[in-house]
C-alpha cells in the first residue's frame, strides 16, 4: 500500500508539482460551469453585475439599509456587502462542493499515478478565478460611483490568503468525510447557510451589541471579512494581530485537513 507524505511541505509541494496538471483542471473547472450556454463564460462576469444590483435595490431600497459608520449612499452599501460577499463566496464555494469532490472523480481514485489532493487546489483555483471576476466589477462600479481605488487594494490578495487556508483544510476533510459519510453534503449545507448570516456580511461588527461583538470573532471568517473591506473600501491596513492570528489558526487547519486527506485516502477505492 502507497504511502503518503502528510507533511506540511508535502501541502504546499505538491501544488508546485503538479502545478501544470492543475492549471488544465482549472481551466476545464471554468469553461464546464458555462459550457452549452448561450454566452458561455460572460455570465462570470454578468451574474456579480446582477447580483450588485439586486442587492443594492434589496437592501438599500427596499429595506432602507444604511451602513454604521458610512454615508447614505446605496452603492457605498452595496459595495460593503458584495466585499464582505466576494470573500465568504470564495470559501462556501470550495467547501460546499467539497463533500463530492472525489465521488465526482471517482475514476482517478484507482489511479494510482494521479494525485487525488490536487483536487482542492482545483477547487480553490475556479473559486479564486470568480472572486477575481467580482472583484473587478466591484472595482468598476466603485470608480464610477466613489471614485479613484486605495492603494491598500493592492494588499487584496494578502487579507484573503487565511481565507484560502481555511477553506482548502475544511475542504480537504471534508471531501474525505464524503467518501465514507454521503450525509456529510447535507450538514456542510446547512452549516454555511448558517455561516452566511453569522458572518459579518450583511451588517459591520461595530452595529452588533457589546456582549456578541467578542463572540463574532469566533468566526473564523470574520477577521477576513473586515480586513478586505478595510483594504478595498475604507483604505484602512489590516490589524497586524488580529491578521496573524488568523493565519496561523488557518494554516494550522489546512494541514490538519491535508493530513486527514492523505491518511484516509487509501480506503476510497474499497468504499467508491
Amino acid at each position: 500500500m502507497q504511502e503518503h507524505s502528510i507533511s506540511p511541505r508535502e501541502m504546499l509541494a505538491t501544488l508546485w508539482r503538479n502545478h501544470g496538471l492543475i492549471a488544465i483542471l482549472i481551466r476545464r473547472e471554468v469553461v464546464g460551469r458555462y459550457r452549452g450556454s448561450v454566452m458561455g463564460i460572460v455570465w462570470s462576469f454578468l451574474h456579480p453585475v446582477l447580483m450588485l444590483l439586486v442587492y443594492t435595490f434589496v437592501f438599500s431600497v427596499v429595506f432602507n439599509a444604511r451602513w454604521a459608520g458610512g454615508s447614505d449612499s446605496k452603492m457605498e452599501f452595496a459595495l460593503l456587502l458584495f466585499a464582505g460577499l466576494l470573500v465568504f463566496n470564495v470559501f462556501a464555494e470550495c467547501v460546499t462542493r467539497a463533500p463530492g469532490l472525489v465521488l465526482s472523480n471517482a475514476n482517478y481514485v484507482k489511479k494510482i499515478v494521479f494525485p487525488l489532493e490536487v483536487l482542492g487546489w482545483v477547487t480553490m483555483g475556479a473559486a479564486l478565478f470568480h472572486a477575481f471576476v467580482c472583484l473587478l466589477v466591484w472595482l468598476a462600479f466603485y470608480v464610477a460611483f466613489i471614485g479613484a481605488p486605495r492603494p491598500t487594494l493592492l494588499l487584496a490578495p494578502l487579507v484573503l490568503t487565511p481565507t484560502v487556508l481555511l477553506a482548502l483544510g475544511i475542504s480537504w476533510a471534508v471531501a474525505s468525510l464524503g467518501v465514507y459519510l454521503r450525509d456529510t453534503g447535507q450538514v456542510v449545507g446547512v452549516a454555511t447557510t448558517a455561516l452566511l448570516f453569522l458572518s459579518p456580511i450583511f451588517y459591520p461588527v461595530a452595529a452588533l451589541p457589546d456582549g456578541f461583538r467578542e463572540l463574532i470573532h469566533l468566526n473564523p471568517l470574520a477577521s477576513a471579512i473586515e480586513h478586505t473591506r478595510d483594504v478595498l473600501f475604507w483604505g484602512r491596513l489590516p490589524r497586524f494581530g488580529d491578521f496573524v492570528a488568523s493565519l496561523g489558526v488557518s494554516a494550522m487547519v489546512a494541514w490538519c485537513g491535508f493530513a486527514w486527506f492523505q491518511k484516509t485516502r487509501k480506503g476510497f477505492a474499497d468504499v467508491i
